[in-house]
């Protein structure tokens, strides 16, 4: 299978396991795909939508503290063009609990708005469509 079919797993380590998969599912749409408790020590849960190439992978592993994110410039960007979407993206992730906050880089600004989750981590919804 070429990579280019690949299914991608974009997986981070997080102290707030349940909030921050409520927090992703409320915010940006997702369904909880699957989830998994003391693998070796550690607890996970998939967030994505079922029919999508990629989901998100939030873990934790038990007895240890990973703390906030590393930079402020760690991001998931998601491009929607429709104006409607986008508002309505934008209110969904300020009623999850997403805090609204100016990007680390002032290019996501220009026709965007940057959203940091409880560990820091930041989420940016891109008001244009992705060109390559």
């Amino acid at each position: 299978m070429p990579i280019a079919n690949a299914v991608l797993r974009i997986a981070r380590p997080t102290d707030r396991l349940q909030e921050i998969a409520a927090m992703y599912c409320q915010g940006l749409g997702f369904e909880r795909l699957g989830e998994f408790d003391d693998h070796q020590g550690f607890d996970g849960v998939m967030v994505g939508h079922p029919q999508y190439g990629y989901h998100l992978e939030f873990t934790h592993h038990r007895g240890v503290k990973v703390g906030q994110a590393p930079t402020q410039d760690h991001l998931l960007v998601f491009y929607l063009p429709d104006e409607a979407d986008w508002l309505m993206g934008c209110q969904r992730m300020l009623a999850a609990g997403f805090r609204r906050v100016a990007a680390y880089n002032p290019y996501w600004d220009t026709s965007g708005q940057t959203f940091e989750d409880l560990d820091g981590y930041r989420v940016v919804l891109q008001q244009r469509a992705w060109e390559a």
